[in-house]
């Protein structure tokens, strides 16, 4: 794509958009009686315009059936779930059995890491990626600790080299087999929240099984962003949240990936609860725990109606979409649009006052692009909010933008590209 620092551009692209119409489907703050340019789904995805039809539907349910509402009705609560694995399924590249929604993300990479973290006296070390959500790297030391390792022997993280600022796959693999004798499992972001890198997944995976290690990934930052093929990479597990690129809520419930290959390994442990009972057998209240068929044995609890309404409500567009082929293509581009706008920045003043430590290549990441603001960073990116442009802060110098292709434009693309410029006169 020749790209063009012009309105008219922005615009014709947004005509020429398939797309195009599902931003009306989505709320957005205001700024001055205005939609404001909102570029902070990567924190929080913008509220569905139908997801207040979908609470009041339930909360009717609720009012005209009670207890009866998990068996009668439109929408029986006891397999509502099931309305939304198979979309989940797709977005996440998986088959519907391998996927289940539960919990939120920290939970479940708890429960995950129960089943498939297996830490021997030799092999009990878990590689990550340096610079982890801090979730994961509380997990993970206290999971070290909960075996009886001290964190500091039981974790390798791995941090770019000197001088660069996203982790290279050749390291990864060469770490992993350097370490081979002593890795129980390794287990990475997706995405990494901080840089944007989306990592060579498959590849990861196929080291770690090499040596005889697990290879599981928190897709935070991932699930409704970029391609997955979970089943097709052999990924053992994975979890991610719903609140992001799902745009499914505040805190919305997570979902969770088990392959199939897993399912009967009577070797793994796991925390077991009511809901992952048998279904056909549930209510029979017997002793002695027998899983459901599939990655719905991992649930415990009773399931949450009205997370689970909201992540409908969010999934449904997702499906009026296409699926993610449209989105990621149209992600593409946009995210294609902000870097040149960028670039275009510092080829005016002739100085580089931002500096994009996201990957270039389109493959090695998705929507978001972490900025390092070379002069006066704090003061840019308020600059930023006072002109209605919803980015995101990060210590010490770095604003993360997320063009979202559900819900933004090339216009506002555009838009954010004037106010960057303006921001540094």
């Amino acid at each position: 794509m020749n790209y063009q620092n012009n309105l008219d551009f922005a615009l014709q692209l947004d005509e020429q958009d398939p797309l195009k119409g599902f931003q009306s489907q989505f709320l957005s703050p205001k700024h001055n009686g205005k939609d404001a340019i909102y570029l902070c789904g990567n924190s929080l995805g913008l509220q569905p315009a139908t997801a207040r039809q979908y609470i009041s539907d339930q909360f009717k349910n609720w009012e005209e059936l009670a207890i009866e509402g998990f068996f009668m009705g439109d929408d029986p609560w006891l397999s509502y779930h099931k309305q939304l694995t198979g979309t989940l399924a797709e977005i996440v590249g998986a088959k519907t059995e391998e996927v289940t929604i539960m919990n939120s993300l920290t939970v479940n990479l708890h429960l995950l890491m129960i089943s498939f973290y297996k830490p021997t006296n030799k092999r009990f070390k878990i590689l990550m990626e340096g610079g982890a959500f801090p979730s994961d790297q509380y997990a993970m030391e206290s999971q070290a600790r909960f075996h009886g390792h001290a964190p500091d022997e039981a974790i390798i993280e791995m941090f770019p080299r000197e001088g660069e600022h996203i982790l290279r796959t050749d390291d990864i693999i060469k770490t992993i087999n350097d370490n081979a004798g002593e890795l129980a499992l390794v287990l990475f972001g997706g995405i990494n929240y901080y840089t944007g890198q989306l990592f060579d997944m498959e590849a990861i995976t196929k080291a770690a099984h090499n040596i005889g290690a697990y290879a599981g990934f928190d897709l935070a930052h991932a699930a409704g962003n970029v391609t997955l093929k979970l089943h097709d990479w052999d990924t053992d597990f994975a979890c991610w949240c719903s609140y992001k690129y799902m745009n499914s809520g505040p805190g919305g419930i997570s979902g969770v990936f088990v392959n199939e290959k897993h399912f009967d390994n009577k070797e793994l442990n796991r925390f077991a609860g009511w809901w992952g009972y048998r279904e056909d057998k549930r209510f029979l209240m017997a002793k002695g725990f027998e899983a459901d068929k599939g990655a719905a044995g991992w649930q415990l609890s009773t399931s949450p109606i009205m997370l689970l309404t909201l992540h409908k409500a969010a999934l449904d567009i997702f499906k009026q979409a296409g699926g993610l082929v449209p989105l990621r293509a149209k992600s593409e581009l946009l995210t294609g649009y902000l870097e040149f706008l960028i670039n275009s920045i510092n080829e005016t003043k002739g100085d580089e006052l931002f500096t994009i430590i996201t990957p270039k290549n389109k493959n090695e990441r998705g929507c978001q692009l972490s900025i390092v603001c070379k002069q006066n960073a704090k003061a840019t990116f308020n600059y930023l909010t006072e002109n209605g442009l919803i980015g995101d802060w990060r210590e010490p110098n770095v604003i993360r933008l997320s063009p979202v292709p559900l819900y933004n434009s090339f216009k506002q693309v555009f838009e954010t590209g004037r106010i960057l410029a303006a921001s540094v006169q």
